[in-house]
């Protein structure tokens, strides 16, 4: 990992060290942290219950987040719904900021929430509604998909200033990735990963989710059914070698966050 931690504030660089409680500190996208760790705290607390008490949220391999730097690490994860996925890993890193282990009970730790937290989106879900602006606020670092907009699949110019934009929410904290960019299970993992893996060599750790699609609409917001295990499995970083193919790399993050298609494995051995 070639990344240096970078802070960004109002005040004159030696003042800087004494603001204690970071009210003057602000994103590489020019956002104070502490009015994101206000929505983190309010937004918390309304959908705490969602995790805790209409469904059970089950962390596998939380612990090891504990012993991660507070930059330059990138989740890997499948994707299932729009929100309901970001918010559970939202409550699930800030519970690791407070030393908690596979838990987010009991939820004191909104009162000083991970600010340094980053998630990639695409900006047309982000446009859509009260609700994705706001969330938005909390963290999403929007990029133009080139293959899919408004549900429809398309052929457009690639997105190159996404790659700074993930680049610099690495400097600075965590950022959270669904390389499928769809919710759609089995979809591809997108080559754009490895480009970033290779470019800015962050700390690689693959997520798996399960649960969120049986208990929650599409986008996150309604419930579709209660009482359903929700888990999130955070396996061990991954390990990428300097002339890795950019095939080899897209392969082993689909195992990794276990989206390769039913079939193909076993027919690849019996081939």
């Amino acid at each position: 990992m070639n990344l240096k931690k970078t802070t960004f504030s109002l005040l004159p660089r030696w003042l800087v060290k004494f603001d204690f409680f970071g009210v003057f500190e602000k994103d590489p996208f020019g956002n104070y942290l502490i009015f994101k760790r206000l929505l983190v705290f309010i937004l918390g607390w309304f959908t705490f219950y969602r995790y805790t008490a209409v469904n059970k949220i089950t962390i596998i391999g939380g612990d090891q987040l504990l012993d991660l730097p507070d930059h330059g690490v990138l989740f890997l994860s499948n994707h299932q719904t729009y929100f309901a996925d970001v918010i559970a890993l939202y409550h699930i890193f800030c519970a690791a900021k407070w030393g908690y282990k596979d838990t987010i009970r009991p939820p004191f730790y909104l009162f000083s929430p991970r600010a340094r937290c980053y998630y990639v989106a695409a900006s047309e879900t982000m446009k859509e509604g009260i609700l994705p602006k706001l969330f938005s606020m909390g963290g999403a670092i929007t990029i133009e998909r080139s293959w899919r907009a408004n549900g429809e699949s398309v052929k457009r110019e690639l997105d190159n200033s996404a790659q700074d934009r993930i680049g610099m929410g690495l400097k600075h904290g965590w950022v959270i990735s669904f390389p499928q960019g769809t919710t759609k299970p089995y979809a591809p993992v997108r080559k754009g990963t490895a480009h970033l893996i290779k470019e800015h060599q962050p700390i690689v750790v693959p997520v798996v989710i399960n649960g969120f699609r049986r208990a929650f609409d599409k986008k996150g917001l309604r419930f579709k059914k209660r009482n359903t295990k929700l888990t999130v499995h955070f396996k061990p970083p991954m390990h990428f070698l300097p002339d890795e193919s950019v095939e080899s790399m897209v392969a082993r993050v689909t195992k990794a966050i276990e989206q390769e298609v039913p079939g193909e494995g076993l027919a690849a051995i019996e081939n």
